[in-house]
């Protein structure tokens, strides 16, 4: 999508992806199966997709001005991370009044917004000499990420199987396919080229990494504040908002910061606080007080908030601004494939540690499956074997919950350790008024 924007019009892309994402969520609140919702979710990831790259691409064309655009980034993660903040408790308000469609819903009027306010505020721009739309390209990217996401899925959740195998090796072969292809055509949907810059690779690399050490947490979190210390959707909303609380702040000054210090420190010092949070996680228990829990979240936070800021940042100085939706694309699949491989490994801990609990004689297999199978378990069994079967579920799911915390600081730590070394020398452009990016000290008008 980010590419198709480069061709087509950013703009155009941006907002008829919204209208589609609109129409789409309405399919997902009033589905009657879990088969049509996992189809109207998946269209709801194709609409979804058009959003991310296109603003991002719209900055890099909208902001000449080096220290401005810095500043229009973080407002851009700022704000994202607002919502953020806002979704889990506006959707944890819905779940305790209204039927679980709602959350759906709530799109619409925030979709009508965008469509009606960037159809008369934002300009359009393009690529002037893109070349043609490569639907092979688009065909072997999609078989590639699916089938190495469903495969490292799977083996997480089953084990490896031969048709596990054939989907990781479809979408590996789809993935080589594709860079092959990259590289032979004139007009590339994406141009391979970019991650010769060592800035671009390295802040591309930190942003996966970044997401797939913390979506372990970002994913179990919620459970835990709900089904283990038995918070309401809505307080287990406001329980996560020092998260967003940190980025926001991180995400406004880290431009400035990275120009005051270091672009390596900035991402590197963000992704060890990240780590080091995380880190403290390990001693959760079921009974652990709100003040640890809320100050690990705001230091990753902040910590997540300066990194991501200054990558995208320097994700989009890498390349010229008629290229600025494809590399924006990279970053937000970057982002996606991290949190896909991240839930994926990371839950694996989780559940594997979760489901050797012991349990009462009598205990249903789905109360091994999962700690919500075992919380409506619980309700069909006498008091006592009640007691027992909650306790123990409870602490064998935070155990699991403590060990991918883990894993993930020790991923974020290495995340941070290579930053250092790959964003070694990289610095955000400085221009400002009175001087244009080429140097030559024109003053705007």
């Amino acid at each position: 999508m980010g590419s198709l924007g480069d061709r087509v019009g950013r703009k155009r892309v941006l907002l008829v992806g919204a209208t589609a994402f609109g129409a789409v969520s309405v399919l997902n609140a009033y589905a009657t199966s879990p088969e049509l919702l996992i189809v109207a979710r998946a269209l709801l990831g194709v609409a979804g997709a058009t959003l991310m790259p296109a603003t991002l691409a719209l900055i890099r064309n909208l902001f000449h001005d080096a220290r401005e655009r810095s500043l229009a980034i973080g407002i851009w993660g700022a704000t994202a991370s607002a919502g953020t903040a806002v979704g889990p408790i506006v959707g944890g308000f819905l779940l305790e009044h209204f039927w679980w469609g709602s959350v759906f819903l709530i799109n619409l009027p925030v979709m009508a917004v965008l469509v009606l306010v960037g159809s008369k505020l934002l300009p359009e721009s393009r690529n002037p000499d893109p070349g043609p739309w490569d639907l092979p390209s688009v065909l072997l990217s999609l078989v590639g990420m699916i089938g190495l996401v469903y495969a490292v899925k799977e083996a997480a959740a089953h084990g490896f199987a031969w048709a596990t195998l054939a989907a990781g090796l479809l979408g590996g072969a789809a993935l080589y396919g594709f860079v092959r292809r990259q590289l032979t055509l004139p007009s590339p949907l994406l141009d391979m080229r970019l991650f010769r810059n060592h800035g671009f690779s390295g802040a591309v690399l930190a942003d996966l990494l970044t997401i797939l050490g913390l979506s372990g947490l970002v994913f179990f979190l919620s459970q835990y504040l709900q089904l283990v210390q038995g918070r309401r959707p809505l307080e287990a909303g406001l329980a996560e908002l020092p998260a967003a609380l940190g980025a926001v702040a991180a995400g406004l000054i880290a431009g400035a910061a990275a120009r005051r210090f270091s672009v390596r420190s900035v991402v590197a010092g963000g992704l060890a606080g990240v780590g080091l949070a995380l880190a403290s996680l390990t001693l959760l228990d079921q009974s652990t007080g709100y003040p640890l829990l809320g100050a690990a979240l705001l230091v990753v936070g902040a910590g997540a908030g300066f990194s991501f800021t200054v990558t995208a940042d320097v994700i989009l100085a890498s390349v010229p601004k008629e290229q600025a939706g494809a590399a924006s694309a990279v970053s937000e699949t970057a982002y996606e494939l991290g949190a896909a491989l991240g839930i994926a490994l990371l839950g694996s801990i989780v559940t594997g540690v979760y489901r050797g609990f012991p349990s009462p004689p009598g205990t249903p297999e789905g109360a091994h499956e999962s700690l919500g199978g075992a919380v409506e378990a619980a309700h069909a069994l006498p008091a006592p074997a009640s007691a027992d079967l909650l306790h123990a579920a409870r602490e064998s799911f935070v155990d699991g919950l403590a060990i991918a915390a883990g894993a993930g600081a020790a991923v974020l730590l290495a995340t941070a350790a290579a930053a250092w070394f790959m964003l070694r020398g990289q610095r955000l452009e400085d221009t400002g008024p009175g001087r244009s990016p080429e140097g030559h000290g024109e003053r705007r008008g």
